[in-house]
């Protein structure tokens, strides 16, 4: 009965790290969804699995476990290692409306006001040479098995290269757009599938915003004309959970990477505006050492930078 028990609670975590669908935190000022961040989720791989397959099954990206598994061989994790799984995130500071891209972190956020849920999922960008834009923009169009009209400079890139594109890619499997693409309002950018799933978090894209098939398939029926979409870089987020300031960092874009004075400097404000929002009667101090590796790491796990202060206060002598 005690081992029944024990593998019930066992599947319920997975389900919960498996799940793109998290419930809003119930203050406002709280962003911190998912799990605890001080309890770490482990699996192992399949004997046959790559890191990518891992990845792929609990819907995260490649550079996201390849940050948080460092030691763990890409190719051949085997079937006994340990593999880190991210089980909690930090909202990005924006509206929670609509969809909000954040391209540090290679991921997208569906808020689901109505329902007081949000919904993430890992999403491949632009490369350096063809960024994805930074901005306010919108739905305009959703297409359902989309055809490609590769632009002239990707024809001339890749007839460069020896692999000429026909002026129309019809839809299909074999399609770079996938199954499904959403048309922002900033031209010639699209949220689309991909018929390349193992590049879902990386930068390897021509400026739009990839996801995994089985993630667009979902999202796409959810998402309405009009709705709108943040295109941010926000490579620090700051959160509050349990009376505690976390704070979750990670690489910095190719192209837009911030002195280390400059990414200290804006990340305390970040921390004395968290601070304040909350009205915290305690004082905290920040732990300098611990905010300092998490701002050298980079490995996008959500971790705790403030202990309260502790008064000490000596003993008073019976006087009487």
């Amino acid at each position: 009965m005690k081992l029944l028990l024990a593998f019930f609670i066992l599947l319920l975590s997975m389900t919960e790290v498996c799940s793109s669908v998290f419930n809003l935190p119930t203050d406002p000022n709280e962003n911190l969804i998912g799990q605890s961040p001080d309890e770490p989720f482990y699996v192992h791989a399949n004997l046959e699995d790559t890191l990518l397959d891992v990845a792929r099954r609990y819907n995260i990206g490649q550079n996201e476990i390849i940050l948080v598994n460092p030691t763990v061989d890409r190719w051949l994790p085997g079937a006994k290692v340990s593999i880190m799984i991210p089980n909690s995130r930090i909202l990005p500071d924006t509206p929670r409306v609509g969809l909000t891209l954040n391209l540090p972190e290679y991921r997208l956020y569906y808020f689901q006001t109505d329902k007081k849920t949000v919904i993430t999922h890992p999403v491949s960008i632009g490369r350096q040479d063809w960024n994805t834009p930074l901005g306010q923009t919108r739905i305009i169009q959703k297409k359902a098995d989309p055809t490609w009209t590769p632009p002239e400079s990707i024809k001339k890139e890749h007839a460069e290269k020896g692999d000429p594109l026909p002026d129309v890619v019809p839809a299909g499997p074999d399609n770079p757009l996938g199954l499904f693409a959403l048309r922002l309002g900033i031209p010639g950018y699209l949220i689309h599938g991909t018929n390349k799933p193992f590049g879902v978090g990386m930068r390897v894209s021509h400026g739009c915003v990839r996801m995994y098939p089985e993630d667009i398939e979902k999202l796409f029926p959810e998402v309405k004309l009009g709705m709108p979409v943040n295109i941010i870089n926000q490579p620090v987020k700051v959160g509050w959970f349990d009376r505690k300031i976390y704070i979750e960092v990670h690489p910095q874009l190719e192209g837009k990477e911030l002195a280390y004075k400059v990414l200290y400097e804006k990340t305390m404000e970040l921390i004395k505006k968290t601070f304040f929002k909350h009205n915290y009667q305690q004082e905290l101090v920040v732990e300098a050492q611990v905010l300092r590796n998490a701002l050298e790491q980079k490995n996008g796990l959500p971790v705790a930078i403030t202990r309260p202060v502790v008064i000490q206060v000596d003993p008073v002598e019976d006087l009487f």
